[in-house]
């Protein structure tokens, strides 16, 4: 029955038309504490590439992001043709919240795609990782696709992911790579969620993002490899019009119900701030939608900022569960 509802939910959600429309997730930004340490573990144990550094002092972007007095310097760095952004605040918030789990809702990880899951897992060894998985890499049943992934964290706590997709499994451009590539680019960012038909509401029938796959994950596999017993959990993935690019994940654990939402004040400086980067064409229409929506605001509206930012206009909100998603164009 909860399989048969969800098709229906979908199917309308597919067929929706969306109040505005996102063209693309350009990347995925993460607040950090120590750049110098970030960028050495996405380096050495991950194969990233670091780009570009860059200091923002506009004073319009502390209303974007929400936090008084707001320096930043960013770094950015590549993995494949994916970019993630690393922020690092002069002055930090609170840090990442201890005995995180899997099905909190703050909980959001970033899936690097990789073609063979054992030499990436021995390749991350180079640096210190906290594992969430608990026994290694772990292969889905055939009933989810077989895929094989491990989780684990970063030095600030920010969960990650290694994903590997067999045949006929994933997009195809993952099994187009360089032979010698270890770690090909970001397949999604995946979060916590709260209610599977809220959140494709607001992603799909209010921003456009469309509908892609849905699995529920569950026994013995699933339990290792997101660290919590009786795991049960309802995957959804969404992408942006064209299929292209970064996607998400919505991550509706349906047991253990024991995940503990994303504080009301939690802002932007505090590390487990994740924040999703979407561009979109016309971005008064889309800040038009969530407005009339009710959406909760971190920005007072659209931002104009100068040219030392990485965009000129700009909104952030938060999505029914809080995480943090800025619109660009």
């Amino acid at each position: 029955m909860r399989t048969f509802l969800f098709l229906l939910i979908s199917f309308s959600v597919f067929y929706a038309h969306a109040d505005a429309e996102i063209t693309k997730i350009d990347r995925i930004s993460l607040t950090v504490s120590d750049l110098a340490r970030t960028e050495a573990f996405f380096h050495d144990g991950l194969c990233f590439e670091k780009v570009a550094v860059k200091e923002i002092t506009d004073p319009l972007y502390s209303h974007l992001v929400g936090v008084q007095g707001a320096k930043v310097t960013i770094m950015t760095m590549r993995v494949g043709t994916s970019l993630v952004d690393f922020v690092k605040y002069s002055k930090p918030g609170l840090p990442y919240p201890k005995g995180s789990t899997s099905p909190d809702l703050w909980f959001q990880h970033i899936a690097i795609v990789v073609p063979d899951i054992d030499k990436a897992y021995s390749h991350l060894k180079k640096v210190k990782f906290e594992a969430i998985s608990l026994n290694g890499p772990e292969t889905l049943p055939p009933s989810t696709g077989s895929v094989a992934a491990f989780k684990f964290r970063d030095p600030d706590g920010h969960p990650l992911e290694l994903l590997y997709f067999p045949n006929g499994q994933g997009r195809e451009v993952w099994h187009k790579q360089p032979p010698e590539r270890l770690f090909l680019g970001l397949d999604h960012s995946a979060i916590g969620i709260s209610s599977t038909k809220n959140s494709l509401n607001f992603y799909t029938n209010l921003i456009g993002m469309k509908w892609a796959y849905y699995s529920l994950n569950h026994g013995i596999t699933q339990e290792q490899l997101d660290g919590t017993f009786n795991a049960e959990v309802q995957i959804t993935g969404i992408r942006p019009p064209n299929g292209l690019g970064i996607g998400m994940e919505l991550l509706d654990y349906r047991a253990p119900s024991t995940g503990r939402p994303i504080p009301k004040n939690v802002k932007c400086n505090d590390i487990q701030n994740d924040q999703v980067e979407m561009v979109t064409d016309n971005i008064e229409k889309v800040d038009e939608a969530l407005w009339k929506a009710g959406v909760d605001y971190i920005s007072p509206r659209i931002v104009t900022l100068k040219g030392d930012g990485p965009f000129h206009k700009a909104l952030m909100v938060r999505d029914p569960d809080g995480h943090a998603i800025l619109v660009e164009q």
